[in-house]
């Protein structure tokens, strides 16, 4: 399941296998976490010339030691530090790729009220991390995507 690209709020076991439990609702709510706290939505985005969802930049960012790049500025200096890095944390752990390692709702909402409660450390979540094609590059992929007489053009990318 690693290296696909799920949109939205989505859970991978749901969008590959049509599978839906109450952990799938977990994996949305993680989403939604990292939305409120970040101020940007789970589409893509360009960061240093590679495209992100947002799980995969907050993944990188907590791997780094960098979570607190992911806060929205608009909260300026309004936010508790350790309580903002806990809600990523807890985000991160809604949001792993397993819904086996997913907490509970119950585990979750005890983890968000609890600041006692400990933390395990978050698995690899679903996310996949794209290319983003240079302006040079783009006419190039259009001109070879094209048929011989340049009416037609295929679809190399699955929908």
């Amino acid at each position: 399941m690693s290296h696909v690209v799920f949109s939205g709020y989505m859970s991978p076991e749901y969008a590959m296998e049509g599978t839906f439990s109450i952990k799938s609702d977990i994996f949305s709510f993680g989403v939604l976490i990292l939305e409120i706290v970040s101020g940007r939505r789970n589409s893509s985005f360009v960061h240093l010339d590679r495209t992100f969802n947002l799980i995969g930049y907050a993944w990188e960012k907590w791997q780094l030691g960098d979570a607190l790049d992911l806060k929205d500025p608009k909260l300026g200096n309004t936010f508790v530090l350790k309580q903002f890095l806990r809600v990523v944390h807890i985000a991160l752990l809604c949001v792993q790729e397993s819904a086996t390692d997913r907490p509970t709702t119950y585990d979750m909402i005890s983890m968000l009220l609890n600041d006692a409660t400990p933390l395990p450390m978050p698995n690899r979540p679903a996310f996949a991390i794209g290319r983003v094609e240079s302006r040079s590059n783009f006419g190039e992929t259009k001109a070879k995507d094209c048929s011989v007489n340049n009416m037609t053009i295929t679809v190399v990318e699955g929908r």
